[in-house]
């Protein structure tokens, strides 16, 4: 088993890092305390395949593994994860709307998407659905050759600033469960359809979040992605990436707070020398790092599994999801304990990065559902030798 990067891999990594250092990283703190949603910016990670790293080909995405899909992630999110989020997002919904769009439609918005110039939203959650994703009531009815959808999402990341939204409603009856959901592209300006409020909130500020109410929104037959039926699936099959990309975002966050942190105590001095002299703070650091490798390692197996489809990926998605980001956010406090008074003000990014990390345990399926979709799997006879 081979850890080390390729050189190809290597220069995703360089290039995304020195994008966030210098398109990031100056504005970060700003975008955070005004709430300002970066669209330009974005749109330069577009120039450089950022927005589609992992759709496919003809949709003039990169087709990347998700792996190597990561490996920028990380970077830019050591300095931004909320921006980053939002990428890692739109990269989710742009893989979704071109790997089961119609041709037509892909035509339409893969381009535009993969080159960040249009941005997507992802749209499952609903008020009454969070954890049982399976039960929501949002409907789209075939009504000759349109679907007309009438209901509402909550928390919709991009909501109100982006342009298509890769959206989970139920075609079949009320109780048709998981099997009753399909999935479809809309376009976010269509007569019908209302934004919320924009969020007020704790962090990932750079990115609106609101509700959405659909009133007989109108689309073409053609906008549903696959067939009716599988939007269940679909949204599943985009999760088991999501929860890679949001725990890749968790150890970027990680990875900035410690090398903060690592910078900070060797030159403050107490007591008349650096701190990074007591042992005490030595620990902390090795312990950071120990479960930051960890947390790396634990994502890049998952990202591994799900690229060579295999058959466990899902389990180990949740497991990489649930470890990462627990740990990231543990590493991230460490770092701002370790500024003491300093990591508490604005001035230094980490209260920022603490912040944006945070949510990371709820999004993309709380680290309590993980444990349920890992539980359930522990439970089957083969599990002991088949997940290790």
């Amino acid at each position: 088993m081979n850890f080390d990067l390729t050189e190809d891999q290597r220069a995703f990594a360089d290039t995304a890092r020195q994008f966030a250092q210098s398109e990031l990283a100056p504005h970060a703190a700003h975008w955070d305390a005004e709430a300002i949603f970066p669209r330009e910016a974005i749109a330069k990670a577009g120039e450089l395949g950022f927005c589609g790293l992992y759709a496919p080909e003809n949709a003039g995405g990169l087709q990347l593994p998700r792996l190597d899909a990561t490996l920028v992630f990380e970077e830019l999110a050591a300095v931004d994860p909320s921006t980053t989020a939002f990428i890692t997002i739109h990269n989710m919904a742009t893989w979704m709307l071109g790997t089961w769009a119609t041709d037509e439609v892909r035509a339409e918005w893969g381009e535009p998407l993969t080159s960040g110039q249009k941005l997507a939203s992802y749209c499952l959650t609903e008020p009454g659905a969070g954890s049982d994703a399976a039960s929501i009531k949002t409907r789209a009815e075939l009504v000759g050759s349109e679907y007309v959808i009438n209901g509402a999402k909550a928390f919709i990341s991009g909501a109100g600033a982006t342009d298509v939204l890769v959206l989970m409603a139920r075609t079949g009856d009320s109780g048709s469960g998981a099997g009753g959901i399909s999935a479809f592209a809309v376009p976010a300006n269509l007569p019908g359809i209302e934004y919320g409020k924009k969020e007020e909130k704790m962090g990932w500020n750079s990115q609106p979040t609101r509700t959405i109410s659909f009133d007989s929104v109108r689309i073409p037959a053609s906008h549903l992605l696959g067939r009716e039926g599988e939007g269940f699936k679909i949204a599943m099959k985009g999760l088991d990436g999501g929860r890679i990309n949001i725990a890749t975002c968790s150890v970027g966050a990680a990875q900035g707070a410690l090398t903060h942190a690592q910078r900070y105590i060797q030159e403050r001095k107490q007591f008349g020398k650096p701190i990074a002299s007591f042992q005490a703070l030595q620990f902390k650091l090795a312990d950071m790092a120990t479960e930051l490798v960890a947390a790396r390692q634990m994502v890049r197996l998952a990202a591994a599994k799900l690229d060579a489809g295999a058959p466990d990926a899902s389990t180990y998605c949740a497991m990489a999801k649930r470890f990462a980001t627990d740990a990231g956010f543990n590493v991230v406090n460490e770092a701002l304990q370790l500024h003491g008074g300093y990591g508490y003000i604005r001035e230094y990014p980490l209260e920022r990065l603490l912040r944006d990390a945070r949510v990371h345990q709820i999004l993309e399926g709380t680290n309590e559902i993980m444990r349920v979709i890992i539980g359930r799997r522990m439970l089957d006879g083969d599990a002991p030798d088949a997940i290790r």
